[in-house]
């Protein structure tokens, strides 16, 4: 981290102050300023002044009231996560679609391929652009229980769902498990305390949630990706012009190690003892329930709520069926 950043001083020291824009950005992390993904924000401005952009960060630990603050025109742009920034790029906002990217080497494919220039036209829409796209870490179920291993096990248990986030909630409903609405000040709080069984978060919230609490002696946390969460920073896609936009969404995909590095070390420090492994013979129907769902998410069938960008799919199946050509899905008639 401090190496990034000594770097970046370097580089924003030989940039042409004169010419540098200044853009306010409302960032969220739940920490606030002293959280890991504030600093790495703060590392992407410090890039972003050799660009000729000088970034003003304000912190929010409520992404609800920051994502309202840009709306509101209080920031230029905001850094949230693609769960509460969907609104602004639904093609963008897809990247987390349920048990889409199994693994982080899919993450790094499909990042590495949505920097390059060819991609720009699909990071704007609505009015607003993509400034660029950092890991979060993936989604896993923390339960109360070590046997809810499986989703016939979800029936009937009480789970913290984001009331904003209708793809969760639609997998929620299918799986008979009950809706539990809550946002991501109090979900936390609502796992801990017992008012619900089960809750999904990155690794980070073991820690920093102290979502150990919920788990206790007979919980534990399923190894298995439920979606692969990113923070996107948005713009209106009049603040910068294109080549600088360009030069953002590719610094921020320079910080891809940087942020797999804070998210292994975080996942790492989980005792292993309180990860639940998913037997190999299951993760396939894992992995056909939610292909089936998204299909369902895409087109808006069987009550399905139309959330999913079908170019994004697309190119989430062509990643997958690279890394895992026998796959039964790279054959499916309704591939995706």
């Amino acid at each position: 981290m401090i190496r990034k950043s000594l770097t970046a001083l370097t580089l924003a020291a030989v940039a042409p102050l004169a010419s540098a824009q200044t853009v306010s950005m409302c960032v969220f992390d739940v920490i606030g300023a002293n959280g890991d993904l504030y600093n790495m924000v703060k590392d992407y401005a410090l890039e972003m002044k050799a660009h000729g952009v000088d970034f003003n960060l304000k912190p929010y630990t409520d992404e609800g009231v920051a994502v309202g603050d840009f709306n509101a025109g209080q920031c230029d742009a905001v850094a949230a996560t693609d769960l509460r920034t969907r609104p602004f790029n639904r093609f963008t906002g897809s990247i987390s679609a349920v048990g889409a990217l199994p693994t982080y080497d899919d993450l790094k494919t499909l990042l590495a391929t949505l920097a390059q220039p060819k991609a720009a036209p699909l990071m704007k829409e609505n009015g607003y652009e993509v400034l660029g796209i950092v890991p979060a870490g993936a989604g896993y179920l923390f339960v109360n229980d070590r046997s809810i291993d499986t989703a016939g096990e979800l029936a009937g248990k009480r789970m913290a769902t984001l009331d904003y986030q209708k793809d969760a909630i639609h997998m929620v409903n299918f799986v008979k498990a009950t809706v539990v609405p809550s946002d991501i000040t109090n979900f936390a709080g609502k796992f801990n305390n017992g008012s619900v069984d089960t809750a999904y978060a990155p690794a980070f919230a073991y820690e920093a949630l102290e979502l150990y609490k919920g788990i206790g002696e007979n919980g534990g946390i399923v190894d298995y990706p439920l979606a692969q969460l990113t923070i996107q920073l948005i713009a209106k896609d009049d603040v910068l012009d294109d080549e600088t936009a360009q030069k953002a969404r590719e610094v921020a995909w320079g910080m891809f190690p940087q942020a797999m590095d804070l998210i292994s070390r975080q996942e790492a420090a989980i005792p292993d003892e309180k990860w639940v492994r998913i037997p190999e013979k299951d993760i396939q129907g894992y992995q056909e329930m939610f292909r089936q769902n998204r299909l369902e998410m895409r087109d808006g069938k069987n009550g399905a709520p139309d959330v999913y960008h079908p170019k994004m799919l697309g190119l989430l199946s062509k990643i997958r069926c690279a890394s895992n050509p026998s796959a039964s899905e790279c054959t499916a008639a309704n591939r995706e």
